[in-house]
């Protein structure tokens, strides 16, 4: 492979404590090196800004309830559909683009790593298929449990040991990343017309609560050692009030301590904050609950959380949250698509406008700048749109801008016909801070790449580390001052090596790189019970044959597979 240095940058890298000197990053065989030899290419950085590639925490960007909402709405191609310079076939979709858009996207944003939030494990074979066609960027896939039959039963009994053996076993069989919770309880409720808006509600038919399951999947997830944390969508997502909810939550976490390899120190995740942090009773008296939240937030050191920022588009919402979609058709009466996956989760997809107009979207867009801009921790706080739930990661360019600037925020806030109350329900307009671009590395670098278990070869600049950079058009002795111009910079990289490869040149893509599928094989003691148990519930209730749900070897052809072995747990 090439060597390269890029020289006379603006390094940014957490993992270093590098805030904006001016150095040369040697790049050789894929890795980032102390140096190269006389004919390495040299890549001229002079007045720009370079980071590590970015890592996204939590996205739906594969599988079938992604697909369901490309077929749901093919208007949503209409929207953003073109053919751009570079070797890239036609990108469709805005809310929801297709793989190859998805990919193209990402890389032009310098992201090298995405994160598909929730894999059911019955169709994880449909997830590999579409990130084995995603290009450039690393992916992996957290298989949901928070409503799995035998996770209930598990937990109800308090069996730690066999949970976690099951965990070990979907792992393997759909190739997934790690433990994913989504709506505790409340869709498997769900199922009969019901919901758990509290982690005390009963979950019909199981003789559990959301707390139990929350607790068990955490203490699961320590004993077997796992890269990712467990990481969680709360109950009681989107609804006045739901705060009190989402801190009960987080509580339970405290005491536990991670017990890892891979310099991981939170237990838990709690994913798109922002719809977890309202305050109020109803719409007509809601407003931010943002502060109280990150107030916990900040003092638990064992916890990380993403944002789940509003950028008033258009979208499409989606979600495993089985009634809360229900519960969005109820108030915006657009179509309404719903699925029940056999025993082990549900979904739903909607179409939703964030109409800057209306005083509660324009609210929920300050919650979201808010749960940002309270973190005291940007290795704790990452930045996503919980994509497309509260709009299209390709606005992450605009969140950021918000979030640096006060000016270009006030600016927004300001236009809204409804700011007054925007004003008075929020705190927005109060918080004069604005995220450096060190603190930004941290939040979409550093901080992700820790979370996941991953900072070893990702998220830093250090010699050893996967020469995954990114090179930005942004001088910081004369940071942007204007929200376009914050936009243009971050939305193309000036250049973007994935694994010592140039993919990305000018905002315009010239490699596909090699990328790879990420997985975790979590070896445990043989659980003769677990699989009897699997076998038993596969013969009476499964549609499919034991031996047809594993994912074959073929749908990940590039894998990259991390080992734990919890067999001395």
């Amino acid at each position: 492979m090439s060597e390269y240095i890029i020289k006379n940058g603006h390094v940014f890298d957490p993992t270093q404590g590098i805030k904006g000197d001016k150095k040369d990053i040697a790049v050789k065989d894929g890795k980032i090196v102390d140096k190269v030899g006389s004919s390495a290419k040299v890549i001229d950085a002079s007045g720009k800004t370079v980071m590590a590639g970015a890592l996204e925490v939590h996205a739906h960007v594969a599988g079938p309830k992604v697909n369901a909402g490309r077929w749901y709405r093919p208007e949503d191609k209409h929207f953003d559909s073109h053919k751009t310079a570079g070797i890239t076939r036609i990108e469709g979709g805005k809310s929801i683009p297709t793989v190859f858009k998805t990919g193209y996207e990402y890389a032009r944003m310098g992201f090298t790593f995405a994160m598909e939030a929730a894999m059911p494990p019955l169709y994880a074979r449909h997830v590999h298929e579409e990130i084995h066609d995603t290009p450039i960027i690393d992916e992996a896939a957290l298989p949901v449990f928070g409503n799995n039959w035998f996770i209930l039963e598990y937990l109800k009994n308090h069996e730690v040991e066999n949970t976690a053996a099951y965990i070990a076993w979907i792992l393997r069989q759909t190739k997934g990343y790690g433990v994913k919770c989504v709506n505790p309880g409340g869709t498997e409720a769900w199922a009969w017309g019901l919901n758990c808006l509290t982690i005390h509600d009963p979950v019909p038919y199981f003789d559990i609560t959301p707390a139990e399951i929350i607790k068990g999947l955490i203490e699961a997830n320590e004993y077997l050692g796992l890269p990712h944390s467990m990481h969680l969508h709360q109950n009681d997502l989107g609804n006045p009030g739901n705060y009190k909810t989402t801190i009960d939550s987080l509580k339970l976490a405290e005491g536990i301590k991670s017990k890892n390899n891979f310099g991981r120190e939170q237990v838990l995740h709690s994913t798109h904050l922002q719809f977890h942090s309202y305050k109020g009773t109803n719409w007509g008296d809601f407003e931010s609950g943002a502060k109280e939240v990150m107030d916990y937030v900040n003092r638990q050191k064992n916890l990380t959380i993403d944002t789940g920022n509003v950028t008033l588009d258009e979208t499409t919402t989606m979600t495993a949250d089985g009634p809360f979609e229900h519960h969005l058709h109820g108030l915006n009466h657009l179509k309404w698509f719903n699925v029940d996956v056999e025993l082990e989760t549900g979904a739903g997809v909607v179409p939703f406008i964030y109409d800057p107009n209306n005083a509660v979207f324009a609210s929920q867009w300050a919650v979201g700048l808010e749960i940002g801009l309270y973190a005291k921790d940007p290795m704790r706080c990452f930045i996503t749109t919980d994509h497309p739930n509260a709009g299209p990661f390709t606005r992450y360019p605009r969140v950021y801008s918000w979030l640096m600037s006060k000016k270009v925020r006030d600016e927004r806030l300001n236009s809204f016909k409804k700011a007054d109350k925007v004003i008075s329900a929020t705190n927005i307009a109060n918080i004069d801070r604005e995220i450096t671009l060190y603190e930004l590395a941290a939040m979409t670098r550093a901080g992700p790449a820790k979370c996941l278990g991953l900072s070893k070869d990702y998220g830093g600049l250090k010699p050893g580390m996967n020469a995954d950079i990114a090179i930005y058009n942004i001088n910081p002795d004369k940071f942007p001052s204007t929200g376009p111009e914050i936009e243009k910079a971050f939305a193309q990289v000036a250049y973007l090596f994935k694994d010592g490869k140039i993919c990305v040149e000018g905002g315009k893509v010239i490699d596909m790189g090699h990328k790879k599928t990420f997985w975790v094989d979590a070896k445990v003691p043989e659980n003769k019970l677990v699989m009897h148990d699997i076998r038993e519930k596969f013969l009476r209730y499964y549609s499919v044959n034991e031996n047809n749900y594993p994912v074959p070897e073929s749908y990940a052809p590039h894998q990259h597979i991390i080992s734990v072995d919890a067999t001395q747990a």
